[in-house]
């Protein structure tokens, strides 16, 4: 074992277990299949243009995709949103990456701005409009989520 062992938090059902290892994961090399599973995605990348790019009736455009999550792409630019959206099956937790939008919900009207992000329950209606901070090219990643949600940011900070 080196001067050091190499550290290796795991994760299980939300408690963390800690492994000491003489050698890094990396130097291992025993991972002969399975790395399409490893996505590095540049959603900056001008060939993820979702449909709501310059339509305001465009949908974003799905990055990953499961049951429980689904991740979204959007770079609305032009129009404000043409229409309210209520998801009943999914939690919309919405993160703005550049730019900003005003979103109009039922329970109140917030702008969103780069580095910002919002949790839009199950069941409310809302809809994105541009707004004087908004950009040439607003950009959110938006992941919907099945499972109920519990906000721990503030109690559990740096608790990883």
């Amino acid at each position: 074992m080196p001067d050091k062992p190499y550290r290796e938090v795991i994760t299980i059902h939300g408690t963390n277990v800690t492994l000491e290892q003489a050698a890094s994961p990396i130097e291992n090399l025993g991972v002969v299949g399975g790395q399409e599973k490893f996505n590095h995605v540049n959603f900056l990348d001008p060939k993820f243009r979702p449909e709501n790019y310059n339509k305001a009736d465009g949908a974003p455009l799905r990055m990953f995709d499961s049951d429980s999550v689904k991740i979204d792409l959007s770079k609305r630019s032009i129009e404000d949103m043409g229409f309210w959206h209520r998801n009943v099956d999914y939690n919309e937790i919405i993160f703005c990456f550049r730019g900003a939008l005003r979103w109009e919900t039922e329970m109140g009207t917030v702008t969103l701005h780069a580095g910002e992000m919002i949790l839009i329950p199950k069941g409310i209606s809302h809809r994105s409009m541009l707004c004087d901070e908004s950009e040439e090219e607003n950009m959110l990643l938006e992941l919907k989520v099945r499972d109920e949600l519990t906000y721990v940011g503030d109690g559990d900070a740096g608790k990883g």
